[in-house]
């Protein structure tokens, strides 16, 4: 499974996505830092076209500002 997390800091706006991929599953983790958030889960036909939604989902948060973080130095409110 691949896990990458990133957060958005800015004014009063602290906020975390989340996106992992387990074979032709990717799940979609958000909310304010500090919380569990909400998952969406989506399957598709095979590992490739799993892997080019995720792809294109870390594009677009990177586009709105988002930074990647260690999911290891994740902290918690």
């Amino acid at each position: 499974m691949l896990k990458r997390r990133f957060e958005f800091v800015s004014g009063k706006s602290y906020k975390f996505w989340e996106i992992a991929v387990s074979g032709c599953q990717v799940t979609v983790t958000f909310g304010r830092i500090g919380t569990d958030g909400q998952s969406q889960a989506k399957t598709f036909h095979n590992d490739d076209e799993a892997a080019r939604h995720a792809a294109k989902q870390v594009a677009a948060k990177t586009k709105k500002g988002y930074a990647e973080v260690d999911c290891s130095e994740v902290a918690t409110a």
